[in-house]
């Protein structure tokens, strides 16, 4: 397995990149570690397979450099960084059998004769098509198709790395559970380092040791999923983590207060605003109590799924949303309180701490 450095990597499509704008990947300078499970979340466009493609060789960047173990591999093949990649749909071998599939990379590699049957015998339990192994690929469905895909990126033990790119696309969902489930056994029994592209926060909230999210074109936040639910760096990992995503509303602080339209909370620290423009407090729906007392809110809509409500209200003039328990009653002149330690303070979009001393 491999340890990942992306040294200020950039990427432009077109040729002669003049701006920001410009580029379909910005400044991306982070390590991953050896053996670590990276999820790379964000919505369509935000660059995610790019960065992918660079990991794995399909793209060189126009900047910068990709390193494993600390060997420059920038200009090297897909092959030569020994990369196994699974792509969105499937790409199998059509005229071959299941077990032929699976067996084929191990062969190429020069795997014994034993050793081969005995991955792919194991391989195809994991994906549950041990009784489809003598059966042409060409008669299965797109979602057996792309078990086979993602059993021959996992049969080989000798990878640097192992690359999904939004690999579950075209599988049902109750067999989408069972393969994140597999992915993640898998990874704690052979430590592969493995890089899973996604849009849904469910997939990579799930799969991963750390979830690195993506908006327009950088990272905003590398982060495990409590660490992004509690604490997003930026605005956009509140809005995109969690159902429903984090409040955020326009705010005014002056040392450790905050001033929300008419109403007024109390901090415990002094946030480090100087020279920021745009202010924002980011409350978690999880984190705002409704009852008889505290800020007034005008309760819109109650949406009951069973487990719990979710109350649409405004605020000072603002959207909020509140997430209840099933038992909680909401009264006609509602009242709501943030929980103090859930505040998250933001400058121009990006969360700031205390105030330096």
């Amino acid at each position: 397995m491999a340890r990942i450095t992306l040294d200020h990597i950039r990427h432009a499509y077109g040729p002669n990149p003049q701006s920001e704008e410009d580029y379909a990947l910005r400044e991306v300078d982070h390590e991953w570690n050896d053996g670590g499970a990276y999820a790379l979340l964000g919505p369509s466009g935000c660059g995610k397979t790019t960065l992918l493609n660079i990991i794995s060789g399909l793209l060189q960047p126009s900047h910068g450099r990709i390193l494993f173990d600390g060997r420059d591999v920038t200009t090297l093949s897909t092959q030569a960084r020994n990369i196994a990649q699974v792509f969105q749909f499937p790409v199998i071998y059509d005229t071959m059998t299941v077990y032929d599939n699976l067996a084929f990379p191990l062969c190429n590699r020069g795997v014994s004769e034993a050793d081969v049957d005995r991955r792919v015998r194991d391989m195809l339990e994991i994906i549950d098509l041990s009784d489809w192994a003598k059966r042409k690929a060409r008669g299965l469905t797109a979602d057996q198709k792309q078990k086979i895909s993602l059993g021959r990126g996992l049969v080989r033990n000798d990878v640097n790395a192992i690359l999904f790119d939004e690999p579950l696309t075209v599988i049902d969902p109750h067999m989408k559970w069972v393969l994140r489930s597999q992915l993640k056994r898998l990874h704690k029994q052979f430590g592969f380092t493995m890089v899973y592209v996604t849009h849904d926060q469910t997939e990579a909230l799930t799969f991963a040791d750390k979830v690195v999210v993506m908006f327009e074109g950088q990272i905003v936040q590398i982060g495990t999923p409590a660490e992004l639910f509690e604490r997003p760096s930026h605005t956009f990992v509140g809005y995109f983590i969690g159902s429903p995503g984090m409040n955020v509303l326009p705010a005014k602080v002056e040392g450790t207060q905050i001033t929300l339209g008419q109403e007024s909370l109390q901090l415990g620290y002094a946030p480090d605003i100087a020279g920021r423009n745009r202010i924002e407090v980011g409350i978690r729906p999880e984190f705002i109590h409704i009852g008889r007392e505290g800020m007034p809110a005008t309760v819109t809509r109650v949406e009951d799924n069973g487990r719990r409500k979710i109350v649409r209200a405004t605020f000072e003039g603002q959207p909020i949303a509140i997430v209840a328990s099933e038992d909680t009653e909401i009264p006609a002149e509602a009242r709501i309180t943030f929980d103090p330690a859930a505040i998250n303070i933001y400058a121009d979009s990006w969360r700031v701490d205390s105030r330096a001393n």
